[in-house]
């Protein structure tokens, strides 16, 4: 089954809520080798002006758990054995810091067929517990044809 051009627009519910951790923050900054202290020491993030552990800029990508409903979709026609990363961008309206706890809602944006190959993008909009814009994680992923 190929990728469905129909999907384009589609908006799939909201993500469990994710509860952002100081563990969580720490590993991640550990695992892409972001240095700073308001990503590793409580007291520093504080002494920055931030109300606990600040996450990198990229922690998005944690909370993008929203993108497996496109790829488990039926209805996308997503073979993902022959899915390849594209490009990933992020947008953050504000710092991401632990004690947030952020929905995720997925759309997709654009489907393109290029060569035989899908290209689908699509858009993790996260909100926090009071329903405000944090930041926006933009997939774009290359399901491959066939040929």
């Amino acid at each position: 089954m190929a990728v469905n051009p129909g999907i384009e627009g589609k908006r799939y519910p909201p993500a469990p809520p994710y509860a952002v951790g100081r563990e969580k923050v720490r590993e991640f900054a550990r695992a892409v080798f972001a240095t700073s202290p308001i990503h590793h020491d409580v007291e520093a993030a504080r002494a920055a002006g931030y109300a606990d552990l600040v996450a990198p800029p990229t922690f998005p990508i944690v909370v993008g758990a929203a993108l497996e409903t496109l790829i488990e979709d039926p209805e996308a026609g997503i073979d993902f054995g022959r899915v390849v990363h594209g490009d990933q961008r992020f947008v953050l309206a504000r710092p991401i810091v632990a004690g947030d706890e952020l929905t995720a809602r997925l759309t997709v944006t654009a489907v393109r067929v290029v060569g035989g190959n899908a290209m689908v993008t699509a858009e993790s909009a996260l909100t926090d517990a009071d329903g405000e814009h944090v930041a926006t994680s933009i997939s774009s992923l290359v399901v491959r044809g066939d040929s």
